[in-house]
């Protein structure tokens, strides 16, 4: 990595799942990492196990994570930060949370790009990563508004990439199948999120999803993974369906 262009990285929603593995893996690599979160230990414990820059903030206020960041060239930006509410039929959802995961899982990266991008622009240094879901590009039952939101960040990954054509800064966006992070635990709750999703099952590993972020960052500048879809072998991948593992 020490060869590449690229030096700094931020990384939302640092505290748990793909964002941890994400800041340690980036860091082991020799990158300077800022890592954006709300939960104040996990955060602390991040600077101290790999060093890594905290900014303690909702991924919503722009404007303090960019006066946090005021002087920071950065080349990296990983919008991994997202939601999924409580598991409801779409006319039984509370109205709140449609704006929630909208607000956190669209507009809030969205705004974070807009505000970074000028830099990277004018560097014609830069890539955006973007954390997108396979419920943005298939529909899941109960998934009435995080699946809209997911899977307008897929088109805003296209968008940019036409904005963004002759200045170098590459826009990734990777889709995973289902993960073991904590993503589920508001709609499922902990234990039955375990017990439904992960018990008897393979599923992906944040460590996976750092892995393949910090390969798509490693290629060439002149080379931009546009779109990396990635499931357990256990699940089908245009759809919800994943059978649980027996061991011949």
């Amino acid at each position: 990595m020490s060869q590449m262009p690229y030096k700094t990285v931020v990384v939302t929603g640092a505290t748990s799942g793909i964002g941890y593995a994400t800041v340690k893996l980036l860091r082991h690599l020799g990158f300077t990492v800022f890592a954006i979160g709300r939960n104040t230990q996990a955060l602390a414990a991040l600077v101290a196990e790999c060093g890594a820059h905290s900014i303690e903030a909702d991924v919503r206020d722009t404007q303090y994570i960019c006066d946090k960041l005021s002087g920071v060239e950065v080349d990296i930006l990983v919008n991994n930060a997202g939601i999924l509410s409580t598991n409801a039929r779409f006319d039984k959802i509370d109205p709140a949370e449609i704006d929630q995961m909208i607000d956190v899982n669209l507009k809030a990266p969205m705004q974070l790009t807009r505000s970074l991008l000028p830099g990277m622009v004018e560097r014609k240094r830069g890539h955006l990563i973007y954390l997108g879901s396979s419920g943005g590009q298939a529909a899941y039952p109960s998934m009435g508004a995080y699946g809209p939101s997911k899977a307008g960040l897929s088109l805003f990954c296209d968008n940019l990439r036409c904005d963004l054509l002759g200045t170098s800064v590459r826009v990734s966006e990777i889709v995973p199948g289902r993960v073991q992070t904590e993503l589920y635990k508001t709609a499922l709750g902990i234990e039955e999120a375990q017990k439904a999703l992960y018990n008897g099952y393979r599923p992906l590993q944040p460590d996976h999803i750092a892995l393949i972020i910090s390969q798509v960052i490693a290629l060439p500048t002149f080379v931009d993974v546009a779109r990396v879809e990635v499931f357990p072998t256990d699940q089908a991948t245009g759809g919800g369906s994943m059978v649980q593992f027996e061991a011949h």
